[in-house]
């Protein structure tokens, strides 16, 4: 198998972006009987226009010439906000989503103080995923039929990440 590459997503990459959050994020859709969850219905503009915001980053991570997952990162003040957190049904499993948590700190500016990160409340792995990384539950909230899971890290010493603050719920869900 050929090396992990970790590094931004530009506009030239959203349509393979879109490609690969379409195929995480069907079994998200699946498992809440809701094919209208956000990260499936953006379409390519609006991807290309949130890739283009200067408050986000989209990490992107590549084997080869094949991007097979991504993040989303919205920087507010000293927060930071994962979302959308998507990787290549024949490569999950592989730890490729725990190296982009784990990449997002590179990312952050310095004055960055805490990770939030939101997902389906019945998301159980996901779940389990950021838990693993430090994330604490915080709160839950009610956006349509979905109750999404806010879930928080302090960053200390900036040795980990594992904290995204609450963003608006057009940012979809995490996966």
């Amino acid at each position: 198998m050929e090396e992990l590459r970790i590094d931004v997503v530009d506009a030239t990459g959203a349509g393979e972006l879109l490609t690969v959050r379409r195929a995480a994020f069907v079994t998200e859709a699946q498992l809440y009987g809701d094919p209208n969850i956000p990260a499936l219905t953006q379409t390519l503009d609006e991807l290309v226009e949130d890739i283009g915001r200067p408050d986000v980053v989209t990490i992107g991570a590549w084997i080869g010439p094949r991007l097979v997952g991504s993040i989303r990162v919205g920087l507010e003040a000293n927060r930071a906000l994962l979302g959308r957190l998507a990787v290549v049904p024949d490569q999950q499993g592989q730890g490729i989503g725990t190296k982009l948590i784990m990449a997002v700190l590179q990312y952050l500016p310095e004055q960055t103080e805490e990770v939030w990160v939101f997902t389906g409340q019945d998301s159980k792995q996901n779940l389990s995923l950021y838990a693993k990384h430090g994330f604490e539950h915080q709160y839950d909230q009610n956006a349509g039929d979905l109750t999404y899971a806010y879930l928080r890290k302090i960053l200390g010493d900036m040795g980990e990440v594992g904290e995204a603050p609450p963003s608006p719920a057009d940012d979809g869900a995490s996966a």
